[in-house]
């Protein structure tokens, strides 16, 4: 694909009367989105919270954060014309640099001026006499559509934790995805910070250097792997701009779309030399390869997972000096891979340094915080800086901020309170004319790969819709309970889904949100790419029209 396949359908819009489209949100997907939409000629609007494009990289401002995908991997690649134009500087980019490429995005295919800005979505209901959708944001103001199409991220719902206490501070307290825009002054100040996943390992291993002093309360420690991230040089950007096809194929190839595929051999059938070989290769290598580029039992064989955790066990004794806590900093509840693998740098060394201090609150659990900082049972805790890096309510949460309400007074939140009910995480059971990118039940990996497909898919069913004067769709009920099915069956045998985590729906700061769900499709990229493919080619009979 290129700008010419898709660019030169680009229309002009009308800002007169409703739109023929609302989309909610203005990050990777909500861009792209208005981008193939505007190609059908359609009257589109996005409803946008933030106060400028990007979403996840216009929110997720903390110190650290970049990609965990190799950069040239990440972007578009719908346009040949920006493929060429753009140069990432680092392998696996820095959000700065990520945020600089969405807004050069916008300003070369002119998206702004169908972005409305600072317009929190905060409701949508479905008109089921008209077939229309009207939302209505925080300030009360209402639109409507015939379409809606959501484009809110998996991870855009963050939580706070549940400590009493918590709004008597008197510091300065955030959570790492409402880092201030105008920056935190760190330097010696005594900072800390609650939690020890992703975007914590990404934050703890950039601030420690600068901090007077940094405590970790950690309570679920994380497996992570070395990022290896370096500058790209210009000869490496001649060979990656000539090379985008085969890069892009590669990604579909793959069952998580990254460039690492899953190696056919087994770890329990190879010789233990063999084994660790091939281990310390990985270890050594740039980015996800040592998670999904791994052997083919690693992620569902007990006992094959057990000696890769080993391996990864013996890895953090090397690299931090005090036995205990390298023992704490090794996780007991799950096993290497069955969570999303944080990438990091030199992560592990920073608890070698005399001003960092991390405090297990499984051992001393914290009682509350103070307006001076953090009581544990064992001890009060003084700090200038409070960080919060607590996660996410994933894939539903985003939905569940959202009064969604559809014909009957049916209301989503609702029917999400167990496993969600839809048809390729794009449409639900029961909700007219909503479209999901990224809903629950599609397949995830390397998030802008598939957001391409999903836009894609979601731009020919409307396209579809137009061409045939149709005016609603919906999943058939029995066709949303094959999905279902087929998802839960996909599941089944992956070590992950033993574990508690935000891919199985599990948070602790979120009421409700205690059971085991299956949110995502694991059956991989290729057989989902597969199956959507077929039910377009075959005129959309999954689904009823109107």
């Amino acid at each position: 694909m290129n700008a010419s396949s898709k660019g030169s359908e680009q229309a002009k819009t009308v800002e007169t009367g409703n739109p023929d489209v609302i989309v909610i949100g203005a990050g990777v997907a909500g861009l792209y989105q208005l981008h193939r939409l505007r190609g059908l000629g359609l009257r589109v609007k996005v409803f946008e919270a933030g106060t400028d494009v990007g979403g996840t990289w216009y929110w997720n401002r903390y110190p650290g954060a970049r990609f965990d995908s190799e950069s040239w991997s990440y972007g578009y690649s719908f346009s040949e014309e920006l493929l060429q134009e753009w140069e990432w500087p680092e392998h696996f980019s820095a959000q700065p640099d990520t945020l600089r490429y969405l807004n050069y995005v916008a300003d070369k295919f002119d998206l702004r001026r169908d972005i409305r800005f600072g317009c929190r979505v905060v409701a949508a209901h479905f008109d089921d006499a008209n077939d229309r959708w009207t939302i209505t944001l925080e300030n009360g103001e209402p639109a409507s559509a015939r379409l809606l199409i959501t484009a809110l991220g998996p991870l855009s719902a963050y939580t706070l934790p549940n400590i009493a206490g918590r709004d008597s501070f008197q510091g300065q307290a955030f959570h790492t995805a409402r880092w201030p825009r105008e920056g935190v002054s760190l330097a010696g100040k005594r900072v800390g910070i609650i939690g020890t996943g992703a975007t914590a390992i990404q934050c703890i291993q950039t601030i420690a250097a600068e901090v007077g002093h940094l405590t970790v309360f950690q309570r679920t420690p994380n497996w992570a792997a070395p990022l290896h991230n370096r500058r790209i040089t210009p000869e490496e950007q001649k060979k990656i701009k000539a090379s985008y096809v085969e890069i892009f194929e590669r990604c579909r190839q793959t069952s998580t779309c990254f460039i690492h595929q899953t190696d056919p051999r087994k770890a329990l059938e190879v010789s233990a030399e063999e084994r660790e070989a091939f281990w310390e290769k990985l270890y050594g290598e740039p980015g996800f390869g040592i998670w999904v580029g791994n052997f083919a039992d690693v992620l569902t064989d007990k006992k094959a997972n057990e000696l890769a955790s080993a391996f990864m066990a013996r890895k953090i004794r090397e690299r931090v000096r005090d036995p205990k806590v390298a023992d704490k900093l090794i996780p007991k509840d799950h096993g290497f891979g069955t969570r999303r693998l944080p990438l990091e740098t030199r992560y592990f060394e920073v608890y070698n340094q005399d001003n960092v201090r991390l405090v297990d609150i499984n051992e001393t659990p914290i009682e509350c915080i103070t307006p001076q900082g953090i009581r544990t049972s064992a001890e009060d805790f003084a700090f200038d800086i409070l960080i919060y890096a607590t996660g996410f309510d994933g894939v539903t949460g985003p939905y569940d901020r959202i009064d969604i309400v559809g014909p009957g007074g049916r209301r989503l939140k609702d029917d999400w309170v167990g496993t969600p009910r839809t048809m390729f995480g794009m449409m639900a059971e029961g909700f007219p004319n909503m479209l999901m990118v990224l809903g629950p039940h599609t397949a995830r990996g390397n998030i802008p790969r598939n957001i391409e497909e999903l836009v894609d898919w979601i731009t020919d069913l409307v396209k579809f819709m137009r061409d045939n004067g149709l005016r609603r769709v919906e999943p058939r009920v029995e066709e949303v309970a094959a999905w279902v099915a087929e998802v839960e069956q996909a599941v089944e045998g992956l070590l992950f889904a033993e574990v508690n985590s935000w891919q199985t729906g599990v948070n602790r700061n979120v009421e409700g949100r205690q059971v085991r769900r299956v949110l995502g499709y694991y059956g991989g990229a290729v057989e989902y790419r597969k199956r959507t493919g077929d039910v377009a080619a075959g005129g959309y009979r999954e689904f009823m029209f109107r």
